[in-house]
């Protein structure tokens, strides 16, 4: 019997509420620019743990959002079927990142760990906890830490996702980013 491999989605946004009368919808988009999303035809719909594919007929922006019309959508109560539905696509049709760069969805669930110096001048690892998610703060991006059952204490931290200065290493292989915080603050 042959293995099927499953194909791994990634989400890049959601469907928010409907938009009009004519069966659009309003996004909210999880990419850089927002219009990026657009940029993938087919989307597959993830509502309460069911999937749908869909294809995008027409978009466009909309104030601080988009709007999108889904092929064969042409009724508002048809658009409000596909409220609440998170939009995502097959991680292989995303670009290829340059060294050092990372989606948001690689970092989350990794382990921040930080190098500490004891009294004695050992160097000891602690755990802060895990990345739960990230914000954009307009500044920088931002890593919201979780205590897990094995971190130094119960905190939620807010650790600025900057590279070479806050951030030291990011290894995907292993599980965890490396960070330069002071586990106090």
């Amino acid at each position: 019997m042959a293995s099927v491999q499953k194909k791994e989605q990634v989400v890049l946004g959601r469907i928010t509420t409907v938009y009009g009368v004519k069966g659009w919808v309003k996004v909210h988009s999880y990419t850089e620019p927002m219009d990026n999303i657009l940029n993938y035809p087919q989307w597959t719909l993830r509502q309460q743990g069911r999937l749908q594919t869909v294809e995008i007929d027409q978009a466009r922006q909309h104030g601080k959002g988009l709007v999108v019309r889904l092929k064969g959508c042409d009724d508002r109560e048809v658009a409000r079927a596909y409220t609440a539905s998170e939009i995502l696509v097959e991680r292989s049709q995303l670009p290829e990142l340059d060294s050092g760069e990372y989606y948001w969805n690689q970092l989350q669930g990794l382990k921040v760990i930080v190098d500490s110096e004891t009294e004695d001048g050992r160097v000891e690892v602690l755990l802060l906890g895990k990345v739960a998610q990230l914000m954009e703060t307009g500044a920088n991006d931002v890593l919201v830490v979780r205590a897990s059952k094995e971190s130094i204490d119960e905190r939620e931290r807010l650790v600025p996702y900057l590279p070479d200065q806050v951030i030291k290493e990011v290894n995907l292989d292993e599980g965890f980013v490396r960070v330069d915080w002071d586990p106090e603050f």
